[in-house]
């Protein structure tokens, strides 16, 4: 099993703004990225940023990929991120026993690997491998950064119709989702 963890949000400091931790849990790495690559491929664009495309093109990318294999957690707070809560996180997200190896996104967490590692020692928790990527490297980061940019839109303004039909079409993928802590609905 292979994790790959990305965030969204971490840089805001208002009580406003929503923060997802994503878990993409994936035992088939090689195959989804395939998928992935393809799905770039067949939408014409450079490797899927949610930041960087359009709401038609971020429905596409999620429906290619929402029937494979792999599955999502969650965990959403409030901002200002803090070290604490984002250590809280993963003691609640990484809880599976026999993950050969997290990735994750090295842009914006290279600061919280010390964290991590601690939080699984504290768990008990084996990994053989905790290294950052990017998601040019990593098509399976790309997946997680889906899923962070998403939850986020979703969770900032819920009355956007887009981000919530996409949020229920990606509902399916998500196996846990925790709100500062409570499991969510």
């Amino acid at each position: 099993m292979q994790v790959f963890i990305d965030e969204s949000g971490i840089h805001k400091q208002d009580g406003q703004s929503t923060t997802a931790v994503v878990y993409v849990k994936v035992e088939d790495v090689e195959g989804l990225d395939k998928i992935i690559l393809r799905t770039e491929k067949y939408l014409r664009i450079d490797p899927f940023h949610w930041r960087g495309e359009s709401w038609k093109i971020r429905r596409a990318f999620l429906q290619a990929v929402v029937r494979e294999n792999f599955e999502v957690k969650i965990f959403v707070f409030q901002n200002p991120f803090t070290g604490e809560k984002f250590e809280n996180a993963l003691r609640h997200l990484l809880v599976e026993k026999g993950i050969r190896n997290i990735i994750l996104d090295g842009d914006k967490l290279q600061r919280n690997v010390a964290r991590l590692k601690k939080v699984l020692r504290d768990s008990g928790t084996s990994v053989k491998k905790i290294r950052m990527g990017n998601d040019q490297s990593f098509p399976c980061l790309r997946l997680a950064d889906l899923f962070a940019g998403l939850t986020r839109a979703y969770f900032e303004d819920s009355k956007n119709k887009k981000a919530a039909e996409l949020y229920y079409l990606a509902k399916i993928k998500i196996a846990t989702q925790l709100m500062g802590g409570q499991v969510a609905g």
